[in-house]
């Protein structure tokens, strides 16, 4: 179809796919002077082992406990887990204006490595792969709990985002319930695999590798992409060029 709309001036909506819901877009607000805040990078002079650090090997973390001497990545269930295991279910109801329902659920921690003065994207090929391979396993753990119907698998990373601790970790959750955000994705999914027998992401991403105008990176396996339907600043997406259910089939 053809088009006038100008995406460099006009103010529009653009169509998350993944969600059915429209992003407000005003591109002509970034021509607008700036004189408010401006950060500065933080600096990173960390070693390579803090004695007070509660993931480095052999420390004590806040509960007590006390952490291996761990050569790789290191997993434990998180000290102050936004989600409990032993939740019991219960529900509030009043007069379906104040509505509630308790949520259950494993938080785990993962220490990428012993090393405190690493990221992820600074380690070598084989620590990468024992990350990966601990993701696949915990996965597959989690997985087979009757009750875990939802597993996500993150990195909250730098100050910023509002990480506790500078050494290089990430987090896995697995809950009751599946996230709204997941319900909507999974149902924008589903409609258009059932109306062209094809994944909407599949399509999305050769779409996107013909234009050229958003695309980062890629590799034979993965594109790191800027979605059509970007609402935040730096908002990117890494995507699959295979239809891969989950990461355990990687």
């Amino acid at each position: 179809m053809q088009s006038t709309l100008n995406f460099g001036d006009s103010p529009h909506t653009r169509v998350n796919i993944l969600t059915g819901e429209k992003v407000l877009v005003s591109p002509h607000r970034s021509k607008r002077p700036w004189q408010g805040q401006v950060e500065d990078l933080p600096g990173d002079n960390r070693p390579e082992y803090d004695p007070q650090c509660y993931l480095c090997p052999t420390n004590k973390r806040a509960d007590g406990d006390v952490n291996p001497d761990y050569k790789e990545s290191f997993v434990f269930v998180n000290d102050f887990s936004a989600l409990l295991k032993d939740t019991s279910q219960q529900e509030f109801n009043e007069d379906e204006l104040f509505v509630a329902e308790t949520e259950r659920g494993i938080c785990k921690v993962i220490a990428f490595t012993p090393r405190h003065d690493l990221t992820l994207p600074e380690m070598d090929q084989v620590a990468i792969k024992a990350v990966v391979d601990l993701w696949q396993k915990e996965f597959v753990e989690l997985s087979k709990v009757e009750w875990i119907k939802y597993i996500q698998i993150f990195e909250n990373k730098g100050a910023i985002m509002g990480c506790s601790n500078p050494h290089p970790h990430g987090q896995i959750w697995s809950q009751n319930h599946l996230p709204v955000e997941i319900q909507k994705e999974c149902v924008q999914q589903q409609h258009y695999f059932d109306k062209y027998q094809r994944t909407i992401l599949s399509d999305y991403v050769k779409a996107e590798l013909r234009k050229e105008e958003r695309i980062i990176d890629e590799n034979d396996s993965f594109v790191s992409l800027v979605p059509f339907w970007a609402a935040w600043p730096y908002e990117t997406m890494i995507v699959s060029k295979r239809s891969i259910q989950n990461i355990f089939f990687f």
